[in-house]
């Protein structure tokens, strides 16, 4: 695959051309997740969603889970939730005397994790196992998850009452962060035509039909074509020169006074994952080489759940989008 022809990776930009347009159908407007959800499953990892209610993030991964005839579950995180009642648990059997496993929700291929900050550490944790090792533990035995495994997780932008924050080390887990905006009018007025008649009222609305352009084995092609797509040794070099770029220590002659707005870089996971996704960005162009411009257009959900903000960002009004832009206006390109 090294040096084939752009040609050659046509078909393969076409059918993920495709992908979008189904679920396009059902999701209007939100490209970005649309985009973002195909990289994260092609890739192989999680992907974590910020916005306010409503805007599809449910109806997005259910019907990524029907183009690609993959098993899914939801799980509606609250405060009281257990971590048996995202694993399983084991079950007494009285007449053979013995106990069966009874696996939970997370036995599936997609799972959404709706509103994961509201869940309490424990449960969090046993997330964690299944996201990073794809596997729980039930009892004194570990069972493997079914593959592909893709966790996307939800949490609300605007509130956080009763909820507990995402500890790093399972921010760090999930490949992408992706913030989703309110619609454009136009796409509203879309979204209202694709409601009618509306649900409640003696009616009830009529989703399009998806077709399954996704199945498991085009999905591993996908993954293999991807792997194979060349990236130059100066590329790698530029990925790890913007993921230093995020860490203090690399601001000891202050650029501009960036590095009094950070006070935690992005770990070596975030190279992977620049490595890893600017490859699928090529793969999604239709070319079997990487360029800079593919770095830069997944640097944004790839870094800004690996910064860490200072108090003074904060009281300035700096986010991290902000400085993840400084960043990559500051790093010389290849």
């Amino acid at each position: 695959m090294l040096g084939e022809p752009e040609a050659g990776l046509k078909p393969y930009a076409d059918l993920l051309e495709a992908a979008r347009g189904e679920l396009a159908k059902r999701v209007v407007g939100q490209r970005e997740m649309i985009d973002g959800l195909l990289m994260v499953l092609i890739a192989g990892g999680h992907i974590l969603i910020e916005g306010t209610p409503g805007l599809a993030k449910t109806l997005a991964v259910k019907s990524l889970a029907e183009i690609t005839g993959l098993t899914f579950k939801r799980i509606q995180f609250t405060p009281d939730l257990l971590p048996a009642d995202l694993t399983g648990t084991l079950i007494w059997q009285q007449a053979a005397g013995t106990f069966s496993v009874r696996r939970g929700p997370v036995f599936a291929n997609v799972i959404l994790a709706d509103e994961i900050n509201r869940a309490p550490a424990k449960v969090q944790s046993s997330l964690l196992e299944a996201m990073e090792e794809r596997q729980v533990t039930i009892g004194e035995a570990s069972y493997p998850l079914p593959e592909p495994f893709f966790v996307l997780a939800t949490q609300n932008s605007i509130e956080h009452e009763g909820t507990y924050p995402l500890p790093d080390a399972e921010l760090d887990r999930f490949l992408f962060k992706l913030l989703l905006r309110y619609p454009q009018p136009d796409e509203e007025l879309a979204i209202l035509a694709l409601t009618a008649p509306f649900p409640g009222y003696g009616g009830e609305a009529k989703l399009p039909p998806l077709q399954p352009v996704l199945n498991l084995q085009v999905l591993y092609t996908l993954r293999r074509i991807a792997e194979r797509i060349h990236i130059d040794q100066q590329i790698a070099r530029y990925i790890v020169s913007l993921v230093s770029a995020t860490r203090p220590d690399a601001g000891k002659n202050s650029r501009e006074g960036l590095y009094r707005y950070i006070f935690a870089g992005a770990s070596p996971r975030a190279s992977i994952a620049l490595y890893r996704c600017s490859r699928i960005q090529a793969l999604f162009m239709g070319r079997s080489f990487v360029l800079p411009e593919d770095v830069k257009a997944v640097a944004l959900p790839v870094l800004r759940h690996r910064i860490g903000l200072s108090y003074e960002a904060e009281a300035d009004g700096i986010d991290t989008d902000s400085v993840i832009s400084r960043i990559l206006s500051l790093v010389p390109l290849p």
